[in-house]
């Protein structure tokens, strides 16, 4: 819990009046920012429907009244503008534990306002993933800002949170089908043979 609330130093996650937290899993970390931000939407994208279900009953024992599943893909999510859809329609989206960042930062790109923020939950830093981000930052529309060391949780002794910020309109191409920014993610290098 003190692990997902370590998002709020973010001056973007705390000013967000919208939040989506892809491939929320058990709920973190939109659970516990839904709890400290009432005033704030979250939508906890999650595509497995067993997962769906146990977040909403927390959602519904927990009595939090800001917070809601929406059970399906995030590609499918960010493919239709609000009301029936994601996207461009958050402040700020929220991931861990998801995957690499051009990945994140793949998925994220399309929920997003222009000028909002990806906020990512990693572990060690690795100097080829964020390089992979690099070279994917212009066809994505998302370039790194910050890193933050947030400190030893438990099971987290190197936890840091990424901060990407979204540039430019949502680039023609995103989201691409469901499942090829894991597949194939942009800023990868290829390999030759």
């Amino acid at each position: 819990m003190a692990d997902s609330l370590t998002g709020l130093e973010v001056e973007a996650l705390r000013a967000a009046r919208r939040v989506a937290d892809l491939g929320a899993g058990a709920g973190f970390p939109g659970l516990p920012v839904a709890v400290a931000r009432p005033e704030c939407r979250v939508d906890l994208i999650e595509a497995t429907r067993r997962k769906c279900e146990f977040i909403r009953r927390a959602i519904q024992r927990a009595g939090i009244k800001n917070a809601e599943v929406v059970c399906e893909r995030s590609e499918a999510w960010a493919g239709e503008l609000p009301p029936d859809g994601g996207r461009e329609g958050y402040d700020a989206v929220t991931a861990r534990a998801v995957g690499r960042l051009s990945t994140l930062a793949e998925l994220a790109s399309p929920l997003l306002v222009q000028g909002g923020a990806l906020v990512a939950w990693k572990g060690r830093r690795d100097a080829e993933e964020e390089a992979e981000l690099r070279r994917a930052s212009a066809r994505l529309a998302m370039e790194a800002e910050e890193v933050r060391w947030v400190g030893p949780y438990a099971g987290s002794r190197n936890r840091h949170l990424h901060i990407l910020r979204k540039t430019g309109p949502t680039p023609g191409n995103l989201p691409r089908r469901p499942g090829m920014a894991k597949k194939r993610p942009l800023g990868a290098i290829s390999p030759r043979g």
